[in-house]
């Protein structure tokens, strides 16, 4: 799946249990449409990411870039 946002804030370094870096960070995609009345109607949805490769990712993902991804999605309640 390939995601077009921006990001809502800088991006976190956390560690897992078995000491393994991974970076989080949200990204919000807004989206407009007409309804039947003719109303322009403004949709915001949000994406949690995690990003594995490299730490060092964390330095270039901060509060307002426009970033894209390529990934796999999973949802989770």
């Amino acid at each position: 799946m390939n995601i077009i946002g921006r990001l809502i804030k800088d991006a976190e370094i956390h560690r897992t249990t078995q000491d393994k870096q991974v970076v989080n960070f949200s990204v919000a995609i807004n989206d407009s449409y007409k309804n039947k009345q003719g109303e322009r109607i403004e949709q915001t949805s949000y994406f949690d990411c995690s990003y594995w490769i490299s730490p060092n990712v964390a330095k270039i993902v901060t509060k307002g870039a426009l970033v894209e991804l390529t990934g796999r999605v999973s949802a989770r309640a």
